[in-house]
């Protein structure tokens, strides 16, 4: 067996430049970089091996750890899992700064390679810098924190252990069921040690998608069970969108007359003018698809976690005797509460599943209601995000403003807070996706960090991204990074001086405004952030606009921008679109000394009565 001499890092460096994928009969390196932010811990061992295949494997410096591995999420996103990043960071805070965005990477089901340094595997100088100690087990390490938010896990104390680490990894990464973060804690001082390695192990790998067909039985139960509804109705989740089922999806809905509305990782599955997308279902959902999935009697849900937004936590499906077609790539999404589960992918499902209903077809009048509902919605949605003079705009009128000054291919990026619901109702998706919103872990941060990695898998599509000043204030420092990687962002941020979506939450269940927006807080003096200024120190175009029209007229000129352009605008921290939605489960104190309370606590009361438990 012909070897090769390399240190472990060494070894981790040159087969991930080997990994690659083909896209449409173009192969490409399946890792398109690796995130690295060096420290004691990894700057000799990995920041030594990483130099070695620069020209092959691009390292790219970012400023905050969380951030990078955002930006490495949101650009296997926006590669529907076809490419990835890797992540490498010193042993400490920089490795635990990661684990956040782990979490966001477990829950949306998106591959990134984390590749933290850990404590000396020979222990000699335990305890090192930066070493997290254990009275109890001398296993443990602060990498520990990774186990729960990672689909593999795996400390690396000799040079040989990474062989099968890695070939683990990569089955993990690249499987459609089990994708996910995978953690590999590389020893400091084993980074560094030599080992003679088969150069087979680092021989070019080309991965393609593995698309899991239905098993017969599965589907033809399905097949029976949505034959016998006469009142249909499709979910459509992420897994439409990593599948590239879009063109599945919009064919079986046309042939079938079946309504589709669509979760927050599936918007842009349909364009938003196809007659059969009614758009966002559930607690943010519009009253077109939220209509019909209150009388649907067969629920087909698509590639989705049928998380409680989705299902208004369950309540909103009210038919009692309705049941649940869950197509999904992974057993556990596809048989959650009872459901008929058809375990394959997105687009090799719904044309067998089309193929399995051959002349079947959803009665008419069911079908012309989905028609009626959604034309009633636009008028509605209309209302809502029209030009205004206001002082104070509402979010869903800002989001008026960048839809009328945005181009079909454009892509809009937001993540937590009361953003996504407007933008889950309101925004138009013309083309897939160019709605990326992370709101399965909702990470206030995520925005302007993700809005790069989107831009960095697709440069040649604009992105908008949409952030309040709340996620703007915890994370900001990637807008340099964009201006430094020379990766155009439009970033639009509404300041409603606060957390305002949790403040309207928190009067909603009954409280007095406490602790949300700033006026609110304990303070000696409210903050006057001048957050143009702030983003024009980080290298970027900045400016304030005070209305609708000086908001257009700023994103017009954005566009045309060669660096990233941050555009604020205050914005009226107490008005949501009170049209669609559907109730949240927030639990209500049972006792308080605030009549309000007592008054929200007998509504929640009355709606828990509408959830449907158990099945």
């Amino acid at each position: 067996m012909s070897t090769i001499r390399l240190t472990m890092a060494q070894a981790v460096a040159r087969f991930l430049a080997a990994q690659k994928t083909d896209i449409d009969g173009e192969v490409l390196p399946l890792f398109a970089g690796v995130w690295g932010i060096f420290g004691h811990g990894n700057v000799a061992g990995m920041g030594e091996a990483l130099h070695g295949v620069r020209e092959r494997l691009p390292t790219y410096r970012a400023h905050n750890e969380q951030g990078m591995a955002h930006a490495a999420i949101a650009f296997a996103k926006a590669s529907r899992r076809r490419r990835m990043m890797a992540c490498t960071t010193s042993i400490g805070p920089g490795a635990t700064n990661m684990v956040t965005a782990a979490a966001v990477a477990h829950v949306n089901r998106l591959p990134v390679l984390l590749l933290p340094g850990d404590v000396f595997a020979n222990r000699r100088p335990d305890p090192v810098l930066q070493q997290i100690e254990s009275f109890s087990d001398g296993t443990i390490s602060a990498n520990d924190c990774f186990k729960p938010v990672s689909r593999y896990f795996d400390r690396i104390a000799r040079p040989e252990q990474i062989i099968p680490a890695l070939q683990r990894a990569m089955a993990v990464l690249t499987d459609p069921a089990e994708c996910g973060p995978v953690t590999l804690a590389l020893c400091q001082d084993t980074q560094a040690e030599a080992y003679d390695y088969p150069e087979s192990f680092f021989a070019e790998k080309v991965w393609t998608p593995r698309r899991i067909r239905p098993d017969a039985d599965e589907l033809a139960k399905a097949a029976a069970l949505i034959r016998s509804a006469k009142k249909p109705f499709i979910v459509a989740g992420g897994g439409v969108l990593y599948s590239g089922a879009e063109q599945a999806l919009a064919d079986f809905a046309t042939k079938h007359g079946i309504a589709v509305g669509e979760t927050q990782a599936g918007k842009s599955s349909l364009a938003h003018d196809h007659p059969a997308c009614l758009g966002s279902v559930g607690v943010t959902g519009t009253g077109a698809a939220n209509a019909l999935a209150e009388e649907a009697d067969v629920v087909i849900a698509v590639g989705t976690r049928l998380q409680d937004f989705t299902t208004g936590s369950w309540a909103l499906f009210k038919d009692p005797s309705r049941r649940i077609v869950g197509l999904n790539v992974q057993g556990f999404d596809a048989m959650k509460h009872s459901a008929q589960p058809i375990v394959a992918d997105a687009r090799v499902g719904l044309e067998e599943l089309s193929q399995a209903l051959q002349g079947w077809k959803a009665p008419e009048a069911w079908t012309a209601k989905a028609r009626d509902e959604k034309t009633r919605w636009f008028e509605a949605s209309a209302r809502y995000t029209d030009p205004t003079n206001v002082e104070l705009p509402s979010d869903a009128q800002v989001i008026g403003a960048v839809q009328r000054t945005s181009s079909p291919s454009d892509v809009v990026v937001c993540a937590a807070g009361g953003l996504p619901g407007e933008l889950h109702k309101h925004w138009k998706a013309s083309a897939p996706l160019g709605y990326h919103l992370e709101y399965g872990y909702s990470c206030m941060g995520y925005e302007i960090a993700g809005g790069l990695g989107v831009k960095m898998a697709d440069p040649n599509r604009e992105v908008i991204v949409m952030v309040g000043d709340g996620s703007y204030l915890m994370m900001n420092s990637e807008l340099a990074t964009s201006v430094m990687l020379g990766r155009k962002l439009t970033v639009v941020l509404l300041d409603n001086r606060g957390y305002g979506c949790i403040n309207r939450l928190q009067r909603a269940t009954g409280g007095e405004s406490f602790n949300n927006l700033l006026q609110h807080t304990n303070h000696v003096t409210l903050p006057d952030i001048d957050f143009a200024a702030h983003a024009a120190s980080l290298g970027a175009q900045a400016m304030k606009v005070k209305s609708i029209g000086e908001l257009e007229d700023a994103l017009k000129k954005a566009r045309g921008a060669e660096r990233s352009t941050l555009i604020v605008i205050d914005t009226d921290p107490l008005i949501a679109t009170d049209a669609g939605g559907h109730w949240w489960d927030v639990a209500v104190p049972e006792v308080s000394v605030r009549s309000e309370v007592t008054a929200a606590r007998k509504d929640y009361e009355n709606a828990l009565a509408s959830q449907r438990v158990g099945d």
